[in-house]
């Protein structure tokens, strides 16, 4: 049995905790509704440059200071960015919550922004670490074919050209503008207090430094995607990394849960289709997998193969094949009873961790997602059925639907294969 307790504070900011008695720790996260998809482009990657200056200091608080309080706790701290949000998030024992929301609501509302050069170094040495690591740059190269020039397409680390350059005026301005209390959720789970915690978050707002700039632009929305396009980069790899993707189901489609199974079904687990054709059968690839990113106005669903480069165009072909006959009869039942209980059996585990229940109700009011309980989402699942899965890969995964990125040595070969999957679309591209 799930419950949680929700308040809305007279500024805006939203506490949402779910007490677990059983339990000494808490995990507590501060949402922050600030992506790289709030970004422009002369701002790519200010979102995930100011989460990483976050942590240099405060007013109240050094560098050092901030990490000996949670290694002192034998606590957790970290934070992460994504196209949609921000949260910085910890881990803690009970007795030791008011201290940990104190350095947190610090680091978020009065970050000095101490260190910014050499933490500019950091984040130019994380984005070079992605370009030379193919299996992830390859993602980033489909998110911008799929998406084209609209800012879910740009990569969440943003731009080198701009990190180089950002001064920390700019950096102020982004944060004022968007680390607002009326953009700010806290979410916790664990051993909590709710009204106490409603009470320290009241009085948030009064460590920032600065007044906040008038609100900031409504995101923009993605009315209609662009139509499918095709990406190679030339790197000297021993493999191929391909992406194959598409648009795919939003955060409040109800065919969210049919995605899921549909997922697991095409590429999501070892019992799946590509992987027991591509990797189990016939030994084609080490790593073959689908993967699903959902957003409030749209999504994004797609297929990842690794591979040589006599195996390329095998592998393409399988998918072509895998992805017809899902569309056309759809999954055999067992395969959906299979993925069925392989997503049930994964929610029901990860809500055996005060993190995970917390990131649930954090993501999910900072997004303005439909929170539901346990049970509900079980039962949407349960609801899924084979039919409905085999309409939605023909609708999502229709070839002429399909964007493909690449990367690897000679691009010819690859053009070649794709041909396999999605007849034409070279042809469209080089148009």
């Amino acid at each position: 049995m799930q419950s949680y307790v929700l308040t809305t504070l007279d500024g805006g900011g939203r506490v949402i905790t779910e007490p677990l008695p059983s339990v000494r720790s808490a995990a507590l996260g501060l949402w922050i509704g600030a992506g790289s998809r709030d970004e422009d482009d002369a701002h790519a990657g200010l979102s995930h440059f100011l989460e990483h200056l976050l942590f240099k200091g405060t007013r109240s608080y050094s560098a050092l200071e901030i990490a000996e309080v949670f290694d002192t706790f034998g606590g957790e701290l970290n934070a992460s960015t994504a196209r949609d949000y921000t949260v910085v998030y910890a881990r803690v024992l009970d007795e030791h919550i008011d201290t940990a929301l104190d350095v947190m609501t610090d680091m978020v509302f009065a970050p000095t922004l101490a260190e910014l050069d050499s933490e500019r170094e950091v984040v130019l040495e994380e984005i070079a670490m992605i370009d030379d690591t193919p299996q992830e740059l390859v993602h980033d190269l489909l998110t911008e074919t799929v998406f084209g020039d609209h800012p879910l397409g740009r990569p969440v680390l943003g731009s080198a050209e701009v990190i180089s350059t950002v001064s920390r005026r700019g950096v102020a301005a982004y944060h004022r503008s968007r680390y607002r209390a009326d953009n700010i959720v806290l979410a916790a789970a664990g051993s909590v207090d709710h009204d106490r915690l409603v009470h320290l978050v009241e009085e948030m707002s009064a460590k920032r430094a600065e007044a906040p700039l008038r609100k900031p632009p409504a995101r923009s929305l993605l009315v209609a995607p662009p139509p499918p396009a095709l990406r190679f980069e030339r790197k000297d790899t021993e493999q191929y990394h391909v992406c194959v993707g598409a648009p795919g189901i939003a955060r409040s489609d109800p065919r969210r849960f049919t995605a899921s199974i549909l997922d697991g079904v095409l590429g999501g687990s070892a019992s799946s289709r590509l992987f027991q054709e591509i990797r189990e059968k016939r030994g084609l690839a080490y790593a073959v997998y689908t993967f699903a990113s959902q957003y409030a106005d749209t999504g994004q669903i797609g297929v990842y193969v690794g591979t040589r480069e006599e195996n390329l165009a095998a592998c393409m072909e399988i998918v072509a094949a895998e992805l017809a006959a899902l569309a056309e009869d759809g999954p055999r039942d067992e395969e959906v009873a299979r993925a069925k209980e392989n997503l049930k059996g994964r929610v029901m585990l990860s809500m055996e961790l005060t993190s995970n229940r917390m990131s649930r109700l954090g993501k999910s009011l900072v997004t303005d997602s439909e929170l539901l309980s346990l049970d509900e989402i079980l039962a949407e699942i349960d609801a899924v059925d084979a039919a409905a899965v085999g309409q939605l890969a023909g609708l999502l995964l229709a070839p002429e639907k399909l964007s493909v990125a690449a990367i690897g040595p000679r691009e010819e070969r690859f053009t070649d294969a794709v041909e396999r999957l999605t007849p034409g679309l070279v042809e469209r591209a080089a148009a």
